[in-house]
């Protein structure tokens, strides 16, 4: 695939590019490495590069931006970190992307409403990290240091949302700069209002194909008096996702349920050095609350892990510990990756009704088996959403073609449970070909959307749906 391929004409090109550096000055770029950089995200799938990229500091310059490449038809690729996983921010149709990493500001921290103002570029440690001294803490957690800008455009989640939720149940409102140029709200900053169209949850998930998000008003929540975390292993992946299932049924609040395969369980203690534990099918719990009840979800989890073949709980009760324990955790793709050295990953989600995700998983590790390809498993199971990674060689066409097919059949297996083809890593441009599949006619709404907002396609073209 050639990454400079560039549909708009040189004419329309270079009245763009000029025009872009008179707003941005010295923070234009059209330097070779730095628009590669940009064109690719963790995925295996081919960059695309930018002609130019710009980094924008305040929302007037995005929105000058953004209405001279509307007047010209310029592509638009917003970028935060560079951490997703779908080819989000790959210029399928060169452009200019504009990186937001500089719009790195925490406006405000209204702790009695338990609520933040944030710029895109803040990322999630940066702000957990400055409201470390309130008392509050931010629970969206996807692993990588992913800014909120990037978060909120994906719909992102992780670890926590099985109490938590995810972006779409904390963020509150939004400023954008649409196609035209032109800056909205979404919304005010209270809990909840039944005033208009919710314009906030259609730009949460929107993956850049509908504006740029230049601020972001998010829930924050009072750090926990207790938190706990243990470790059970299973005999076998059934045990493991009955106790989840169990325990989701018993109402127990969890904070965090995390199963990783023996597969996967392996690869981890390898990598990260974890001493005491068995490569099997693992559960890594975290418990919230007061010391009370901290105690009670704990010894309650215990007992139903039990009746499943459970192993007694291995405690990290000190932060240190748990630091070191969800560290494995967020360490996992690279532990996977250190198995194979010189492969590249593909990691890849789907999510099922909590009721099917054993079944899902189960039939998903036998065809796994079947393709002989090393891809471990992880999940976030007290929602029902897993990830495979594949570790692979994309020079190897056989290699390739197995984890594509093997990965299309678990897609349509989790479609034909009623799941999703993705539970948080998004659509980009990787997850277009099922959308169809799941959403039926509804595609043509979300299609008469983008055009309705965007009716020059500049905004990310070629994600999410085609125009």
């Amino acid at each position: 695939m050639n990454v400079d391929a560039n549909p708009v004409d040189e004419k329309t090109r270079a009245a763009a590019l000029d025009a872009l550096k008179q707003i941005f000055g010295d923070r234009f770029t059209t330097a070779e490495a730095v628009r590669h950089q940009h064109g690719k995200d963790e995925s295996y799938h081919a960059p695309m590069a930018p002609d130019a990229v710009v980094f924008a500091e305040t929302e007037d310059e995005i929105s000058q931006a953004v209405t001279v490449c509307n007047r010209l038809g310029f592509p638009v690729i917003p970028f935060g970190t560079g951490t997703s996983l779908e080819g989000h921010v790959a210029a399928m149709k060169g452009g200019v992307t504009i990186d937001t990493s500089l719009m790195d500001r925490i406006i405000s921290v209204n702790a009695e409403d338990l609520d933040v103002v944030v710029q895109p570029g803040v990322t999630r440690k940066q702000l957990n990290e400055h409201l470390r001294d309130t008392g509050l803490f931010f629970p969206i957690d996807p692993g990588a240091d992913a800014s909120i800008g990037g978060m909120t455009a994906t719909r992102a989640s992780g670890t926590n949302a099985v109490r938590y939720g995810t972006m779409r149940e904390n963020v509150i409102s939004l400023r954008v700069v649409t196609p035209s140029g032109e800056v909205i709200r979404t919304s005010r900053r209270a809990r909840k209002s039944s005033a208009g169209y919710d314009l906030t949850r259609l730009f949460v998930g929107s993956e850049g194909t509908l504006g740029v998000i230049t601020e972001i008003t998010l829930k924050v929540y009072g750090i926990p008096e207790a938190i706990s975390s243990a470790v059970c292993q299973f005999d076998t992946m059934e045990g493991a996702v009955d106790s989840v299932i169990t325990t989701i049924h018993a109402g127990v609040p969890v904070a965090r349920m995390e199963l990783l395969d023996e597969v996967q369980m392996g690869a981890c203690i390898d990598y990260s050095k974890l001493e005491g534990y068995q490569p099997k099918p693992t559960i890594f719990f975290e418990f919230h609350g007061s010391e009370a009840g901290v105690k009670e979800q704990a010894e309650t989890v215990e007992g139903i892990t039990s009746e499943f073949g459970g192993s007694s709980f291995q405690w990290a009760t000190r932060t240190e510990d748990r630091n070191v324990l969800w560290q494995a955790r967020h360490d996992a793709y690279y532990a996977a990756l250190a198995q194979r050295p010189g492969a590249q990953g593909w990691p890849t989600d789907v999510c099922v009704p909590v009721s099917r995700l054993a079944e899902c998983i189960r039939e998903t590790k036998a065809d796994l088996e079947e393709t002989g390809l090393y891809a471990p498993l992880v999940g976030h199971v007290g929602d029902g959403n897993f990830h495979l990674v594949y570790i692979i060689d994309p020079e190897n066409p056989d290699e390739m073609g197995r984890a594509k097919a093997h990965s299309e059949r678990m897609v349509r297996r989790a479609l034909a449970m009623d799941g999703t083809c993705t539970g948080e890593h998004g659509v980009g441009y990787g997850k277009m070909p099922y959308l169809e599949e799941e959403h039926g006619a509804a595609l043509n709404l979300m299609r008469a959307l983008k055009q309705a907002v965007d009716p020059n396609n500049i905004m990310n073209p070629g994600k999410i749906v085609r125009v």
